[in-house]
């Protein structure tokens, strides 16, 4: 398309009635337009503002907004930058962004292609520093029952530090001048972007050592650097080093700046030494300081066992001259000896005197057996001749009362009650019939009398029939109808 030059957008231009003769552009275009304007007007800017809604595409390219009370502004950082930054972008973090302003043509909005960020003064660090050291001590990471006791006498002392400059070199000073152990240094960076997952892996490389491997696994870690600014210490603040001291099952002692220097991890770890040099010292005991208290001790020891070998001698020489000789101690025994024997016999023959007088005044009061023999039989025949006695009489009483109790059962029979008189109605399964109404007219029923049974047919009310096919129990007078015995006539 042919450059055009274009439109002004003065109020006068805007106010003519005939708009007909303006040349018009495609909306491609005018971003162009727009993008080469905006670039040109502004090459590279500094914008200090806080970091909102941070977010990191699967590409690598970081996406925010940076924002201040009023406005608010589109930020990227692609991803070869987004690697060589002094810090990362975090929720409501208020950073200095440099870097290209630019319009994006895809969405017509204008953003900056941030290529560095810093952090907006120190008193924004230390917020930050404030508000990540109360989120990890709500977690627990800082708390006393957390910490490990270093121990007495390590073998190996691993060094997580830079493997060049001072520091490294006063700590393996230090460690050869108070005592001679294995000293594992695990180089890393200790200051800029890449310094805290060094420092992170390094502590967590050292943890993951097995015990019985080739290269030994230290006792105590000491994680070290010289002073700085805070932002120079700024790794050992990083969440990932923090979590790697507080999961780190081996002892650590933290020496990062000066004594006035405090970091987060001098919160996490189990010691925290004011320099690199004093954790050297705190790390292992003074050889030539533990010689002399090991040569101290054992003189304490010898004149302890000495003095207690002369107590014993003294004792035993005393106990030697108490002991008799030991003819004079049996002959002693021996005449101890005889005098018991004397003194026991002479206690038995008047143990024997007394109980043979004893026994004879005893004789006299016991009456001879024959006699109480008699006496218990004479006893013992009046008890059975009364118990004889008393038997017959209950028999007797029992067999009055079990006649009397005869004679009354009979008396009441229902046998008895025939004999006067009655007769017993039963129906055909044998049931007495006790009312009118429980024989139907029509039934069978049986009438026993006191000598038989005989079967007898109910005609109806009042009337009774003699069944046709009945077989005579023995030879009787035939029943009447019309003479039935009033008695006879109330059972129906």
């Amino acid at each position: 398309m042919k450059d055009q030059t274009p439109p002004s957008f003065d109020e006068n231009t805007l106010a003519q009635d005939d708009q007909s003769n303006a040349p018009f552009i495609t909306i491609s275009e005018l971003s162009s337009r727009l993008k080469a304007t905006v670039e040109g007007a502004f090459d590279y800017v500094r914008v200090r503002a806080e970091i909102s809604r941070p977010t990191r595409a699967p590409s690598g390219h970081l996406y925010f907004t940076l924002k201040d009370e009023r406005s608010t502004l589109a930020a990227v950082c692609w991803k070869t930058m987004a690697g060589n930054l002094a810090i990362q972008p975090e929720e409501g973090l208020e950073v200095i962004c440099s870097g290209k302003l630019t319009i994006y043509p895809g969405q017509s909005k204008y953003q900056i292609v941030v290529s560095q960020m810093e952090l907006a003064g120190e008193g924004a660090l230390l917020k930050q520093l404030e508000e990540r050291r109360r989120r990890l001590a709500a977690e627990g990471l800082f708390a006393d029952d957390r910490k490990k006791a270093l121990p007495q006498m390590p073998s190996v002392i691993g060094v997580v530090t830079s493997p060049t400059g001072a520091v490294i070199r006063d700590i393996l000073h230090r460690l050869h001048d108070r005592f001679g152990v294995h000293v594992l240094v695990w180089g890393t960076l200790v200051q800029g972007q890449n310094a805290a997952p060094q420092i992170a892996a390094a502590i967590r490389g050292f943890d993951a050592m097995p015990a019985d491997a080739a290269l030994p696994r230290p006792d105590v870690l000491i994680v070290a650097r010289g002073g700085g600014s805070l932002e120079d210490l700024w790794a050992f603040n990083d969440e990932s080093v923090v979590r790697a001291v507080a999961d780190c099952t081996i002892p650590v002692i933290s020496a990062i700046g000066h004594e006035t220097d405090t970091t987060l991890i001098d919160y996490a770890s189990d010691l925290r030494a004011p320099t690199p040099t004093a954790a050297a010292e705190l790390a292992v005991p003074v050889k030539v300081e533990l010689a002399a208290r090991l040569n101290e001790g054992q003189a304490r020891l010898q004149r302890a066992v000495s003095r207690r070998l002369e107590m014993a001698g003294e004792l035993l020489r005393s106990s030697a001259r108490a002991l008799l000789d030991p003819a004079e101690v049996i002959n002693r025994r021996g005449q101890a000896l005889d005098l018991a024997i004397a003194g026991l016999n002479n206690t038995l023959d008047s143990k024997l005197t007394g109980c043979e007088l004893r026994l004879a005044g005893l004789a006299g009061r016991v009456r001879p057996p024959e006699r109480r023999l008699a006496e218990v039989g004479a006893e013992v025949a009046r008890q059975e001749e009364r118990l004889a006695q008393l038997m017959d009489h209950h028999l007797t009483k029992r067999g009055q009362s079990v006649d009397a109790l005869e004679k009354l059962l009979q008396a009441n029979s229902f046998e008895r009650v025939l004999e006067r008189g009655f007769a017993l109605v039963t129906d055909a399964s044998g049931k007495p019939v006790k009312r009118a109404e429980e024989a139907e007219d029509g039934a069978t029923v049986t009438v026993r009398f006191a000598d038989a049974s005989r079967q007898a047919l109910l005609d109806r009310e009042g009337e009774v029939s003699t069944p046709r096919k009945s077989p005579p129990a023995r030879t009787q007078k035939p029943v009447q109808k019309s003479k039935v015995d009033d008695s006879q006539d109330s059972l129906f």
